[in-house]
């Protein structure tokens, strides 16, 4: 019986070590400074960046087959785009290796689709995904219907799933790395 016991203070004082040791094994987090200074710049929860990087890239900065690159998979239009808006004079495309700068730009791109849509985390991500043009026909559906939008009005089943892993991974690195992120 004390053998029992004794496991069982063993296990519950090992769990917090035991979740970490998980939580970095299934949920990476790289890049945390940055993530926290672009955040705490364009006013974005640094769970939601760190999400999206988790998402778009499980933070390995590879180029994706439809020519996205780096660790928030940002196309290089998008880049071009966000480089005019933001002033960005001296901008290339291989710029977006480094990941400082892949992050400022995702983080960028990030803050102005969520001004877009009043702040609308689920709008936004669809956005980043699937296109802003697909989310401004989704949402007249709806709206013409009488309804408002949800997740589940999303008609592509590849950015629905991608919505619903951002916003269950922002939770899981907010629970995670509290400390990392800048929340302690």
């Amino acid at each position: 019986m004390a053998a029992l016991i004794g496991a069982t203070v063993l296990v519950l004082v090992s769990l917090p070590l035991l979740r970490r040791i998980i939580a970095d094994f299934t949920l990476p987090l790289q890049y945390a400074s940055i993530i926290r200074q672009q955040a705490h710049e364009k006013h974005l929860d640094p769970a939601l960046v760190a999400a999206v990087i988790y998402s778009e890239s499980r933070f390995d900065p590879r180029t994706s087959s439809t020519g996205a690159l780096g660790l928030m998979q940002i196309e290089p239009e998008t880049a071009k785009f966000l480089a005019h808006r933001s002033g960005g004079t001296g901008f290339t495309v291989g710029d977006l290796d480094k990941p400082s700068v892949n992050i400022a730009y995702g983080s960028y791109y990030l803050r102005y689709l969520l001004n877009l849509y009043s702040n609308d985390e689920v709008l936004a991500l669809a956005a980043y995904n699937g296109g802003a043009t697909n989310v401004n026909s989704w949402v007249s559906r709806a709206h013409r219907r009488g309804r408002r939008f949800t997740i589940s009005d999303i008609p592509i089943t590849q950015t629905r799933a991608y919505v619903q892993e951002v916003l269950a991974k922002q939770h899981a690195y907010r629970t995670n790395y509290a400390h990392q992120l800048g929340y302690s």
